[in-house]
């Protein structure tokens, strides 16, 4: 018997190519995830990824039929099927949170984009899931800018859904060091305004101790400074998501990381909310 728990979201649990379930702490519950990036690849490389074997690229073409079975086996099975019993879900947490389009790259790589959402939409709409659970799109950000990937982020928004926008550090320095990306402050607010336009947008944040040492002074309040920024020029966003790192990293920085405290997650989410901006902490 599988057994499903926050320290274990492997994609291949169902034995699905696209579709996985996973007991999510944040989604504080049963997630179905939406797998986009089969290959592994993903635009990003952040030191705290726990996707096996990630390669640098972009998602492959996906097979829209076998995305679409996938997805309405997997909910059939968790609304009248067996289910929650050959996964071992408690009796009283037996019900489906939300739909996530996360995976083991970044989704918007994928020129099925679009189309995907619609699956997700129709697929629900036909078991009567359409507005009775959430629906989450995972991603760094870094695509925003293709028209392509604004029709998808506006049909997601159409469909109710939100938008968890990573944003780990508001240096240059930091997203080097964490996300193995050059980007700018000026491209990263200029992604987020577009996304927030589009979609109700949650910024996600991962935070953990490299080498022992929290996030410093500086990167605390670089962040601070860009969220009051935001603020200050309308952008507006719904929150903050706070997490740290419940699963080892796979990358071969995995050594050099380590959780932080929950008081010190709680007291920078403390900081946040003095913004007047709410914040969530998961540890």
């Amino acid at each position: 018997m599988t057994r499903l728990s926050i320290t274990d979201h492997r994609r291949d649990s169902a034995g699905l190519t696209y579709v996985y379930p996973v007991w999510s702490r944040r989604s504080g519950g049963l997630s179905i995830g939406i797998n986009l990036n089969p290959n592994n690849a993903c635009n990003w490389r952040c030191i705290y990824c726990q996707v096996p074997d990630l390669i640098r690229g972009a998602a492959p073409e996906t097979e829209l039929m076998r995305l679409e079975d996938e997805l309405r086996e997997l909910l059939a099975s968790a609304l009248c099927g067996d289910f929650f019993e050959r996964f071992a879900i408690p009796a009283d947490q037996r019900v489906i949170r939300d739909i996530a389009i996360s995976g083991n790259g970044e989704p918007t790589s994928s020129g099925q984009f679009d189309a995907a959402i619609g699956i997700v939409g129709q697929a629900c709409a036909d078991v009567g899931l359409f507005g009775q659970i959430r629906l989450v799109l995972i991603s760094n950000g870094s695509l925003m800018h293709r028209p392509e990937v604004q029709r998808g982020v506006a049909h997601w928004s159409e469909l109710g859904g939100k938008v968890w926008f990573k944003l780990d550090s508001a240096t240059e320095a930091g997203r080097e060091r964490i996300n193995q990306v050059h980007l700018s402050n000026a491209t990263v607010r200029h992604n987020l305004e577009t996304c927030a336009r589009l979609c109700p947008t949650w910024l996600q944040t991962c935070l953990f101790a490299l080498d022992g040492q929290p996030p410093s002074e500086t990167e605390q309040s670089a962040y601070l400074d860009f969220l009051t920024g935001l603020e200050a020029d309308g952008i507006a966003i719904e929150g903050v998501l706070l997490y740290g790192l419940a699963r080892p990293s796979l990358q071969p920085e995995a050594a050099r990381l380590s959780a932080l405290p929950e008081d010190w997650m709680s007291a920078f989410g403390a900081r946040i909310e003095s913004l007047g901006i709410r914040a969530r902490v998961h540890r």
